[in-house]
């Protein structure tokens, strides 16, 4: 039996995560015994490192409620459709990354080149939303 210090550190958490995921749901409370301390278990330890390792793929904390909630029954489908949907955004999100690399080379090359004249080329393109606007 753990305390939650103990949990936090085998989890690789801060102490206010724990208590957090508790407030959100994801994690239980338990009882507090009269004069003593609560105590955590290994489930809870997995629990914590679920919700952890599924943040680091990208699921939100609503998200990963879901997942717990599937979490040992027959969702093999459900957590496909999950995991398809969130891959598409990965991958909007890396197209969105690649058009803002795009457009900031662009400008940072402008600035080193001197291919401008007076004002700085980002600066400007900020405030005219030049290259910004083909990012949309």
């Amino acid at each position: 039996m753990l305390t939650i210090g103990q949990i936090a550190k085998a989890a690789n958490v801060n102490v206010e995560t724990v208590r957090y995921y508790q407030r959100r749901g994801l994690l239980r409370e338990p009882t507090k015994p009269l004069n003593g301390q609560r105590r955590y278990d290994d489930a809870d330890v997995r629990c914590l490192r679920f919700i952890k390792r599924a943040q680091a793929l990208g699921f939100r904390l609503d998200e990963i409620e879901h997942l717990l909630r599937l979490e040992g029954t027959d969702c093999c489908h459900d957590m496909h459709e999950l995991a398809i949907d969130k891959l598409s955004l990965i991958e909007a999100k890396i197209a969105d990354l690649l058009n803002m690399r795009q457009a900031l080379t662009r400008l940072v090359q402008q600035c080193e080149h001197g291919e401008h004249q007076g004002a700085c080329p980002i600066i400007q393109s900020l405030a005219l939303g030049l290259d910004v606007d083909m990012l949309k």
